[in-house]
């Protein structure tokens, strides 16, 4: 495969999608497995704890249609508050509407998780793509079996995530990445906005953002700041998590109200 890597995305041709992300998941299929354990819900209508990963999907969508957008990152203001938990089972329950075809992108080079998560061996990865070890990031995709998703993990670098993410490599699979067809969207698991300037590096690329906020351990402070940190790029709206006020009591809570009387349509 030719390399596309010499083209500005800038320079006045489009940047076909197939020439940056391949046309499958060479990279392999993963055999759908219960990852409800690690924490992924998304996949099973029939688990109540995906309830509001399915309302929220519904807004998302909503939302991107009425702005064409087609890639949304999902950040924090700090680590360890939720957002790759939000990420994977957004994309997850995006993946199960049978007109969408779901790709889960993990920029988190430095700390990634998507492929704990979904228990993939580690091999090529995006950050393999943009050091150019890979010409097609399509050798570094995952297709989940029997889903319309597919999935771009990262492996831990010791390369400067943010001179990768800021390269010329980034610009093209972003550009690719805007020029899929209507029926694909692309959800990115971005860095925490205070932990460096990757994710602010990355927002300026891409179409917005889903800020999650963890309820006891996130200032109001700390959201306005970050918010303000990674504009102007839009953010399409925030996710409490670890709401103790909702959704059954449980840890999962994100602002919907509490999942009593919902138990009949999980069963």
């Amino acid at each position: 495969m030719a390399s596309v890597w010499e083209e500005a995305p800038d320079n006045g041709r489009p940047v076909s999608p197939e020439s940056v992300l391949g046309g499958g998941a060479s990279g392999g299929t993963l055999s759908r497995a219960d990852w409800s354990p690690r924490g992924v819900f998304g996949f099973n209508s029939h688990d109540s704890r995906s309830r509001p990963f399915n309302l929220l999907r519904s807004q998302v969508l909503k939302i991107m249609q009425n702005n064409n957008w087609r890639i949304v990152g999902v950040t924090s203001a700090t680590p360890n508050v939720g957002k790759s938990f939000v990420a994977s089972n957004l994309a997850a329950s995006l993946s199960r509407i049978p007109s969408i075809h779901t790709l889960l992108f993990d920029f988190d080079l430095r700390r990634g998780s998507i492929a704990k998560t979904f228990e993939i061996e580690e091999g090529f990865g995006i950050e393999s793509f943009l050091l150019g070890k890979i010409n097609s990031l399509g050798d570094a995709a995952r297709e989940v079996a029997d889903t319309r998703m597919t999935i771009f993990p990262a492996f831990t670098t010791e390369h400067s995530s943010a001179e990768l993410l800021a390269g010329s490599r980034m610009r093209t699979l972003v550009q690719a990445m805007k020029n899929l067809p209507d029926n694909m969207v692309c959800i990115c698991d971005l860095p925490p906005a205070f932990a460096n300037d990757d994710s602010a590096i990355v927002l300026r690329e891409i179409d917005a953002f889903i800020f999650v906020v963890e309820e006891g351990k996130n200032t109001v402070k700390q959201v306005r700041d970050a918010i303000d940190l990674l504009q102007p790029t839009p953010c399409l709206g925030t996710v409490l998590n670890r709401y103790r006020g909702g959704f059954g009591g449980d840890d999962y809570g994100f602002g919907y109200g509490t999942n009593r009387g919902y138990e009949a349509y999980y069963s």
